[in-house]
Order: C-alpha cells, then sequence, then structure tokens
C-alpha cells in the first residue's frame, strides 16, 4: 500500500487542509512531531483542542507502537467500537488483528460470578490467552479495563508493548488514566474524562500512519 491515507484526492485534500488548520490554530505545544501526529489526529477526530493539553505519552510510546504495528502483533481493545473504526486494510497490512472479548459468553458468565465488569473480565481473558503480552491494549470506553490492565502488568507481570489508556466517563475513568501514569511500559494516555473509542481509534491510526512514514 503506497498511501495509507485517505485515497481519492478529494479525500487527501479535506484531510490536509484540517490538518492545516488544526496546526495553526493550536499554536505552540511540547510534543516532538511523531507525538503531534497522533494528537492532532485525536483533534482531528474530536474537533477538541483541549486534547493538546490532556494527552500524555511514555517517551517509548510511539516507538515502541511502530514496532509493534510493524510486527505485526494483536491489538486488544475493550470494545467493539475500536474495532469497527480501524480500517481493515492497514490492519491486513502489516498483520495485526483485533481482539475483543467484552461479548462472550464466558466473559458475561464470569462478570456476573464475580460481581465484576464484562470489561474486566474480557481483559484477564485476554490475558489468559497470552495476547497481552507484547500487544497494543486500546481502552477507549471501560475505566474498569483501564484498571484491570494496569492490576494485570503490576500484579501479574504482563507486558504489553503499548497500553492506549483514553476511556471515557465519570465513574474512575481520570483515576484508571492516572494510575496508568505510573506504569513502567510504554503508554499514550488523555487525562482527565475525556476519551472514547473514536480516540483510540485516530492513536491506532496515527501509528499505522506513522510506521509507514518510517518504512520510507
Amino acid at each position: 500500500m503506497s498511501d495509507m491515507r485517505q485515497m481519492t484526492a478529494l479525500g487527501r485534500n479535506i484531510e490536509e487542509g484540517s490538518f492545516a488548520i488544526i496546526d495553526r490554530e493550536a499554536g505552540g505545544h511540547g510534543f516532538d512531531p511523531a507525538q503531534w501526529q497522533i494528537v492532532r489526529r485525536v483533534i482531528h477526530a474530536t474537533a477538541d483542542f483541549e486534547f493538546k493539553d490532556l494527552m500524555r505519552f511514555h517517551p517509548r510510546a510511539v516507538s515502541a507502537g511502530i514496532a509493534a504495528v510493524r510486527r505485526g502483533a494483536p491489538i486488544v481493545v475493550d470494545v467493539k467500537m475500536i474495532s469497527a473504526g480501524l480500517n481493515e486494510e492497514r490492519l491486513k497490512f502489516y498483520g495485526c488483528a483485533t481482539h475483543c472479548f467484552i461479548s462472550d459468553d464466558d466473559v458475561i458468565a464470569a462478570a456476573k460470578a464475580n460481581n465484576s465488569t464484562r470489561a474486566i473480565e474480557a481483559m484477564r481473558k485476554a490475558g489468559r490467552q497470552g495476547l497481552l503480552d507484547g500487544a497494543i491494549a486500546a481502552i477507549g470506553n471501560a475505566p474498569t479495563a483501564l484498571v484491570e490492565t494496569v492490576r494485570l502488568i503490576e500484579r501479574e507481570g504482563l507486558r504489553p508493548a503499548l497500553v492506549i489508556g483514553v476511556p471515557v466517563g465519570f465513574v474512575s475513568a481520570a483515576e484508571s488514566k492516572e494510575a496508568a501514569l505510573g506504569l513502567d511500559v510504554p503508554y499514550v494516555v488523555a487525562r482527565g474524562r475525556k476519551g472514547g473509542s473514536a480516540i483510540a481509534v485516530a492513536i491506532i491510526h496515527a501509528l499505522l500512519l506513522l510506521a509507514k512514514e518510517k518504512e520510507l
């Protein structure tokens, strides 16, 4: 695939025009060029410039994310909306596959039996299946999924290549992200209550594009 952006000339022009507006209106920032590509794609997905102040990157986040993409790492997501939003052709180009267990019968049963949440049990299932080690773990909806991912890393020694922690919400959303900022594995986090599946999708798409650029 020679160009992983919008595939029509009009689409590319609209996208490039949008990014030019974002660059102009955002003003100064402290992100390096690769980080800024991710942040401005998040802004592009939301039309919300506050993300310029909310996004946080582990020093190795971008390099780890690019390396994971280029080796075809699994992408473990908390909700199907992330999988649905990702460009299948871009994922196929690198051999990446998404995994979401939140609607599995055994996950639902475990959540009821343990008085937990489907999101918690889905991340536990991903861990049991060995999918989280070396994976991109992308949490865009459920704060409890991020809390559990942090626990699996800190208490059970699992080692995702990158944690994308951008769940949206009012209960535990901000707190789960603060916990993720203490991880010793690479992370991309949007602090506070704002977030969502579209943010996670934007970050992954930015990594896919950055991975392609590094090959050129």
